[in-house]
């Protein structure tokens, strides 16, 4: 049996993830999950990002829109109340704070995220 991937968007797509659980053999698995991320959400959150790399400063220094986004991500993590893993360091040397890849985030969690940069952004200018 290959891979099926439906999108729970109407009956007919439904009747199709029921009669494909119907058959399939022993031992598979079903996964539902909210949908991740969609392509203009990562242009919006990726331009907005690109805006603060471009025009302000941390710590008294200009970062990339990389390093950006790690901070605003972690920010926005935190206030769902997902920390970060810390992890000694493969060298030996200090511990690594690994978050989630911004990736991974579903629609809903994008749109959050996307929300609390705008939020931050306004408000921080307005505090500068």
């Amino acid at each position: 049996m290959n891979r099926h991937v439906f999108y729970l968007v109407n009956d007919f797509a439904r009747r199709g993830a029921e009669a494909s659980v119907a058959v399939a053999p022993d031992g598979y698995k079903v996964t539902i999950e909210e949908p991740r991320r969609n392509l203009d959400q990562n242009a919006a959150l990726h331009a907005l990002i690109g805006d603060i790399a471009k025009t302000r400063e941390w710590a008294g220094k200009k970062w990339d829109a990389d390093t950006w986004k790690r901070l605003l991500t972690a920010a926005w993590m935190r206030t769902q109340n997902e920390g970060p893993m810390m992890l000694p360091a493969i060298d030996g040397h200090g511990i690594e704070m690994i978050y989630r890849r911004s990736s991974d985030l579903t629609k809903r969690e994008c749109s959050e995220l996307i929300d609390y940069i705008e939020a931050w952004h306004a408000t921080s200018q307005e505090a500068a």
